[in-house]
């Protein structure tokens, strides 16, 4: 067995404290890995990152245009792993300006939109659901928002930031 692949997400945490929500992407449909699924901006660390932290950014960067600049980094929330894929996913969050501020563009190559919900319509879609992934019937938690379902480390990794002590 391969050791876990080092990756990084993003949690751009906007409209804090007032009206929060969290901005998310959706892959395009047609990727090889995790085809049209909901997830934090964030990837594979490069060589060239000088961290973890780096990484999340230089990833939000690359998918939504999100200049690094404008993110205020926070706490670093526990690691997830994937179960099938084998990474060990190291989620940050950073507050950034309300969306409607900045110039986000999904990058054609891997992301087919931006988007944005506000954390109370998050914690109130959440539900363990019964899904079937490759033949295989599993529980597991999920956010069903908007018509997106968001469920594997990217539902585990949002039920911590939901979940954490303010």
């Amino acid at each position: 067995m391969n050791p876990p692949t080092d990756a990084a997400v993003l949690l751009p945490l906007y409209g804090w404290p007032d009206e929060p929500g969290l901005i998310f992407t959706e892959r395009r449909a047609d990727l090889r890995r995790h085809a049209g699924e909901i997830s934090f901006p964030g990837g594979r660390k490069d060589d060239a990152d000088r961290n973890l932290a780096a990484t999340a950014l230089r990833e939000a960067q690359e998918e939504i245009a999100l200049d690094p600049t404008v993110v205020e980094l926070g706490e670093q929330l526990p690691t997830a792993g994937t179960f099938v894929t084998g990474y060990r996913i190291h989620p940050f969050v950073g507050r950034i300006p309300h969306p409607g501020e900045l110039k986000l563009q999904p990058n054609p190559a891997e992301v087919e939109t931006v988007l944005a919900f506000s954390l109370d319509l998050l914690r109130d879609s959440y539900a363990i659901r019964r899904l079937i992934r490759r033949g295989v019937p599993i529980h597991t938690p999920t956010y069903e928002v908007e018509g997106h379902l968001i469920w594997g480390a990217t539902a585990r990794i949002l039920g911590d930031f939901l979940n954490r002590p303010s």
